[in-house]
């Protein structure tokens, strides 16, 4: 029922910022208790799970990242957006957006997945 799609530049320069949308359909990102989290995998690596937006547009991200990490959300087009600044190629990842009822990495077979969309960071 609930699909998400990222969408964004593949291929993104050394000090620039990484912007990634998810766009979703057949659910909104205002339903109540929902998070909307942004997960990626590196090559030859298990999941990163980088954070979420919930459903009042409240963010909360992983340390590790935070000083380099943005959310937000257009609810007008039912999208939410990464925005990862000073990236390197250890940014290189495949990237994925998806939905839970709680806080944290949700889970690959029981919550909703984006397709994954890979970014690599080259000059």
């Amino acid at each position: 029922q609930v699909q998400l799609q990222e969408s964004g530049p593949g291929l993104v320069k050394p000090s620039q910022t990484l912007s990634l949308t998810c766009t979703v359909s057949g659910g909104s990102i205002t339903m109540n208790y929902y998070y909307w989290s942004w997960i990626r995998q590196p090559p030859g690596k298990g999941l990163e799970w980088m954070g979420a937006i919930n459903y009042s547009g409240a963010a909360y991200y992983n340390p590790s990242l935070k000083s380099r990490t943005s959310f937000s959300r257009d609810t007008s087009k039912n999208q939410f957006t990464l925005q990862l600044s000073s990236v390197t190629p250890e940014d290189t990842a495949v990237y994925y957006c998806a939905t839970s009822r709680k806080l944290g990495l949700p889970d690959r077979e029981k919550d909703y997945w984006g397709q994954g969309t890979q970014v690599t960071v080259s000059s």
